[in-house]
């Protein structure tokens, strides 16, 4: 059963239907609308001042105009504190309905709306794990998609199991396996698209061992997570969009130094060493992993022009 559609009377939005519910007539509206005390949004839903819409207005006017709507895609997570509040409204609304909107909205239709939606919010929006799965499938890029599932997780306001059970309620979903592959490694503590970049291009398909990932460790500086720690080797991701200024920078040098205090070498790695030069980092750690004691040998990937060749024999020592 669908709510009532939301009061957005301290954002100063009103729709005619509230009005008149209210005891207003319609020509109190057309007077009030005369006065310049209400102008029109959308047919229907009127803002109590003539100047520009704030970007909450735009939203919830819109979601008034299509109710029983929603705001869907990025618009829903910007709502929810997850993005920017720019750009066309993204509203979603239950399949077979057709709705006149404007330019600046855009639709999308559905089924099983009711479920999916978050009734209760202002304004009503889809849930989160809903608008992530919606905004992955449509990423660009395989690198694009699994930044988009791991900002969320990453900021804890979801976990990568409830994304995962959203998936899985859904019955057509494009690239399912590797979504799913995806959101496996992030609830195993991969926090970032670099992070899992490592696993996924390097570690993984050339056999490395599993690092642990997000390993916690207390040092001068408080306590710490490891991006991945082996026996003897520190693998750190260094996304520079998170280590822009100096005193970022200062903290993961002392790191690395508390790390190698405690016998554990710190290697850095990039998103250059990590999707364009993935098996050539791959063949260097696991010749490192074997310096610090390692017995395995890493083997070439699947992919087609995979350049790892097994290094011969190398001193192990610890």
């Amino acid at each position: 059963m669908l709510p009532e559609p939301p009061d957005a009377a301290h954002l100063g939005v009103v729709t005619r239907r509230t009005l008149l519910a209210r005891g207003h007539s319609r020509a109190d509206i057309r007077r009030l609308l005369r006065r310049r005390e209400l102008a029109v949004v959308h047919p229907g839903v009127y803002v109590d001042h003539t100047g520009p819409l704030t970007w909450e207005q735009r939203t919830i006017a819109a979601v008034l105009h299509a109710w029983p709507a929603a705001l869907a895609g990025s618009s829903a997570l910007a709502a929810a504190g997850l993005g920017e509040k720019e750009g066309d409204i993204e509203l979603v609304v239950a399949r077979g309905r057709r709705v006149l909107l404007p330019e600046d909205v855009t639709l999308r239709r559905v089924d099983h709306l009711v479920e999916r939606v978050q009734w209760n919010a202002d304004p009503p929006r889809l849930r989160i794990e809903e608008a992530i799965l919606d905004l992955a499938a449509a990423a660009p890029t395989r690198t694009a998609a699994v930044a988009i599932l791991t900002a969320p997780v990453r900021a804890r306001r979801t976990t990568a199991p409830r994304i995962a059970a959203a998936l899985r309620r859904r019955k057509r979903f494009p690239d399912r396996r590797w979504f799913s592959g995806v959101l496996d490694d992030l609830a195993t503590g991969v926090h970032s698209t670099l992070e899992h970049g490592y696993v996924d291009r390097v570690e993984r398909p050339h056999g490395l061992p599993r690092g642990v990932r997000q390993a916690v460790a207390d040092g001068p500086v408080g306590r710490i997570y490891r991006d991945a720690a082996y026996d003897g080797l520190i693998v750190e991701l260094d996304g520079r969009a998170h280590h822009d200024h100096a005193r970022a920078r200062d903290r993961d040098f002392e790191r690395d130094l508390d790390a190698a205090l405690s016998g554990a070498r710190t290697v850095r790695l990039t998103y250059g060493q990590v999707f364009d030069r993935a098996c050539e980092t791959a063949l260097k750690v696991a010749t490192l992993l074997q310096s610090a004691g390692w017995s395995g040998r890493p083997h070439p990937c699947t992919r087609q022009r995979c350049s790892l060749v097994p290094p011969s024999d190398t001193p192990r020592h610890r």
